[in-house]
């Protein structure tokens, strides 16, 4: 059923020309060189130390690991981290 739900939100966005971010809720993520991430549709934050910052979302947890890591800015569906950023993980 699920399925079926997901395929016709997939239609009607393709048919509409919507942003599929916007359109399913799910998380647009912005990589800016190996120095700044912006990741917009979280769903909060689940852990966050200078090495590491896992953020919710709607397809699972986002897995932050790099250096000197410092989330910048927190919006209801934004969030900005700087840092030296060595891997990005998407853990479902």
């Amino acid at each position: 059923m699920k399925k079926g739900i997901d395929d016709f939100k997939m239609s009607l966005t393709d048919a509409l020309e919507l942003p599929l971010d916007v359109a399913l809720d799910l998380p647009k993520i912005i990589l800016v060189g190996n120095v700044k991430i912006n990741i917009t549709n979280h769903k909060g934050i689940i852990e966050y130390t200078n090495e590491l910052i896992r953020i919710n979302s709607k397809i699972g947890m986002i897995k932050i690991t790099g250096k000197t890591l410092e989330i910048k800015n927190v919006l209801m569906e934004e969030i900005t981290v700087n840092g030296f950023i060595d891997k990005v993980e998407i853990i479902s």
